[in-house]
């Protein structure tokens, strides 16, 4: 069970519960008639009414894991999944809606599936693509400290806590892992500046489907960025999730971030354990999460990639789905691709590993590239187009 915290995170408990004695759960329903996000497609009427009077140990409530989606009926570039979860236990007790909503967001993984995980980058074949298409790589996940709430609900305490813990841990890493903390709070303007401007550290949530969710509260309180001297491995504190872990260069040897990454994270998990501290995860879910997205491996591989011929093909999304990919632009999710730079990364997190996962991403960026040069010398690309 998380730690039980009174604070901000926890202030309209009370207020809810009287408010649910004295009106009927159909009158409580949210108007989800407008909506285009995952938990309005699973959340009935009997659904909230079998959650709606439930609380994790720590006190969160059904009401406050889809207040993100009930406030953000949708996104124009996509299907968002419209509810976090405030601690770890929030998975099994509103798993009425969690499941159908994680079942519908991971291609059919179901209740009774389990997850596999795989840090070993001796598994992983390729992954050294040509710097003239590929520009940079970069593979990122979460980790969220066991006993402690999620950014959501936790308290200050708790954020502090986090801090402290992940600070502690990441300080004994050594070789080209050793590096140095800075807290948000402690950092000048023109410091924080630079470090956004390269890409480096996060800025103050600002999107709704952030700030509705409770992720913006008492900043920048208990907020940082680690990194490693070369600013090649990075970790952001209290964010999304308790911590986000990146490793990332210029050019296309993503073989070499993927081992950078896959060190640090054991290295860092071995230095929390040797503290008495463990990472959330379970057989079922893989590593717990802010956000039903990101659980299993949490990954996000990528690169950017300069492709501007296929990418204007009619079939270049169809050629994407099949190979496990999706595409943002190159500035993040709601920008557009400028001049044919797209980042590529792998579609899936659940039910499949790391590897497994970064696998789909070296396959289908040899492809497009490939493709591309086809393009380049006006040959047909139809016997490469994946079946």
């Amino acid at each position: 069970m998380g730690a039980v915290c009174s604070g901000i995170g926890r202030s309209t408990d009370v207020m809810a519960n009287v408010n649910q004695k004295t009106f009927d759960a159909k009158e409580d329903f949210p108007d989800l008639s407008k909506h285009n996000n995952h938990m309005a497609k699973a959340l009935t009427p009997e659904i909230y009414a079998n959650l709606r009077d439930k609380y994790t140990p720590n006190g969160y409530t059904i009401d406050q894991a889809i207040q993100t989606g009930v406030d953000n009926p949708g996104h124009p570039f996509i299907m968002t999944v419209g509810a976090v979860a405030g601690d770890e236990e929030t998975y099994e007790t509103f798993a009425d809606l969690f499941d159908p909503i994680i079942e519908d967001r991971h291609q059919g993984f179901k209740k009774t599936d389990t997850h596999k995980t795989c840090l070993d980058p001796s598994q992983l074949k390729g992954g050294e693509f040509d710097s003239k298409y590929v520009l940079s790589s970069r593979v990122r996940t979460g980790r969220s400290i066991r006993g402690l709430c999620l950014p959501p609900f936790c308290c200050r305490a708790e954020r502090r806590a986090v801090e402290k813990i992940v600070s502690e841990a990441l300080g004994s890493l050594e070789g080209d892992l050793k590096g140095q903390y800075y807290p948000l709070s402690g950092m000048t303007d023109e410091q924080q500046d630079q470090l956004i401007a390269d890409h480096f550290l996060f800025d103050k949530p600002v999107s709704p489907l952030l700030t509705c969710a409770g992720m913006a509260r008492d900043w920048p309180d208990g907020r940082g960025i680690w990194h490693n001297e070369a600013k090649n491995f990075l970790v952001w504190i209290n964010e999304e999730d308790h911590i986000r872990v990146i490793s990332m260069e210029l050019g296309g040897n993503i073989r070499n971030v993927f081992e950078r990454w896959c060190r640090g994270l054991n290295e860092f998990e071995s230095q929390l354990k040797s503290k008495g501290h463990e990472i959330m995860w379970n057989e079922h879910l893989g590593y717990v999460l802010t956000c039903p997205s990101n659980l299993g491996t949490g990954m996000r591989a990528g690169v950017h990639v300069k492709i501007p011929l296929i990418s204007a093909d009619e079939r270049f999304d169809t050629v994407l789905a099949k190979m496990r990919l999706q595409k943002r632009g190159a500035g993040g999710v709601d920008t557009a691709s400028e001049g044919g730079i797209f980042d590529i990364s792998n579609l899936d997190r659940l039910g499949s590993s790391e590897v497994e996962q970064l696998q789909c991403v070296v396959d289908g960026v040899n492809l497009l590239v490939e493709m591309e040069k086809r393009l380049e010398k006006k040959e047909s690309i139809d016997d490469l187009m994946p079946k």
